[in-house]
């Protein structure tokens, strides 16, 4: 059956934009998570909400199958100051869609609506609306509430959009296909003092430049080059004056890893070299080094089925195998790690100047709300085929 979107492409964009005009961070999503169980129950799903404290499942039933499905969506948006100057710009100040998790949850309601509709599958759909993607690691607030204990799947499928990637194709991963991300907060202490007189000091600049240059040296000098591996200082903070030595300087960095012995290995050597660099001036440091999101890591089968889906339903031109995982970081690793699943990409570039994501300029192209849409109700159907 094949779907008539003119019949559905206004209202996806109503909802998209509605997402748009009021986004809410990670933990805060309630007026979201209102809308959309509102849309869902009037579909005729079962709604399930406070898991992961926002997010919330919906449930259909159809034919006679034991078998489940899962598909997630996510629905926090970033607190980063809108610049796109559309109509339906955030109305929530500091806060905007800069994700495209508008988009992703507005192609999912779209594919509820359908799916409901049609009701071509047999089995169980649990259509999973994740909050706090961005921040928290909802994904895991969600297993930890008992997420796959009370909506068993067999296989569990997640998107997102790419405004790099080219318009309409899908970009699928065997494998590692985003990096584990780690955050360490060193501060070093110094002895303060009049500029003029560094001799009488213990200069905490000098010494965190030294750590920053030495920390270089990790992906270069410690690290298999077939590993890949990013340890970046992002922030230094240090003084307030021309003349004046402070007491401390402070250094933020993000480090991103695929392999579990690689990431032990990047903390200890982080945790050596600040240290032993500031013994080297007279110094201490203080370490306060936090694991992120674990790396998101596709399998095979699901992976193969999408790839195959995909060239059926678009055409092999459509579909691109990725030739590198990405260094971004993705909490539906969490979902990979105790279900079958795959997290593939949909292109949504509109021209080589599109905004990347998280940009202030950047909007949900929506153009691709249908590709996606009708994606998802193909994997569904397909996936949980009638007999």
């Amino acid at each position: 059956m094949t779907i008539q979107f003119s019949n559905y492409m206004a209202e996806l964009i109503a909802i998209r934009r509605y997402l748009h005009q009021y986004p809410e961070l990670g933990l805060s999503e309630f007026n979201t998570a209102d809308f959309i169980a509102r849309q869902l129950i009037e579909f005729g799903y079962e709604v399930t909400r406070g898991l992961g404290r926002t997010g919330l499942v919906a449930t259909l039933r159809n034919g006679v199958s034991n078998r489940a499905l899962a598909i997630r969506a996510d629905i926090d948006a970033l607190p980063i100051e809108e610049e796109t100057g559309v109509e339906y710009a955030s109305r929530n100040k500091g806060l905007m869609h800069a994700c495209g998790h508008d988009g992703h949850t507005a192609m999912l309601l779209g594919a509820a609506r359908i799916l409901a509709e049609r009701k071509n599958f047999d089995g169980t759909m649990h259509l999973i609306f994740q909050p706090a993607e961005e921040n928290f690691g909802g994904a895991k607030l969600m297993i930890d509430d008992g997420l796959f204990e009370r909506f068993p799947c067999d296989a569990v499928f997640g998107l997102h959009n790419d405004p790099s990637l080219a318009f309409g194709q899908i970009g699928v991963k065997d494998g590692a296909m985003m990096a584990a991300v780690d955050e360490c907060r060193i501060v070093v202490n110094g002895r303060g003092g009049h500029g003029a007189e560094p001799q009488d000091t213990a200069d905490p600049i000098v010494c965190g430049a030294s750590i920053i240059m030495a920390l270089q040296t990790i992906a270069s000098r410690n690290v298999h080059p077939l590993d890949p591996t990013v340890v970046t200082v992002g922030a230094f903070h240090a003084g307030t004056a021309s003349n004046v030595i402070p007491e401390r300087a402070e250094m933020v960095l993000t480090i991103r890893s695929f392999d579990p012995i690689v990431r032990n290995e990047l903390e200890n050597r982080i945790r050596m070299i600040a240290e032993g660099q500031a013994a080297s001036y007279g110094m201490t440091v203080t370490i306060d080094y936090k694991r992120g999101y674990e790396a998101t890591i596709n399998h095979q089968t699901e992976t193969a089925f999408v790839r195959n889906l995909a060239k059926r339903v678009f055409g092999e031109e459509k579909v691109v195998d990725l030739p590198r995982p990405s260094m971004g970081s993705e909490d539906f690793a969490y979902m990979l790690a105790e279900r079958p699943g795959t997290y593939f990409l949909l292109g949504t570039k509109r021209s080589d100047n599109d905004p990347p994501l998280h940009h202030p300029r950047f909007d949900f192209n929506d153009d691709a709300l249908p590709i996606g849409t009708s994606f998802w109700v193909e994997l569904a159907e397909a996936y949980l085929p009638m007999k």
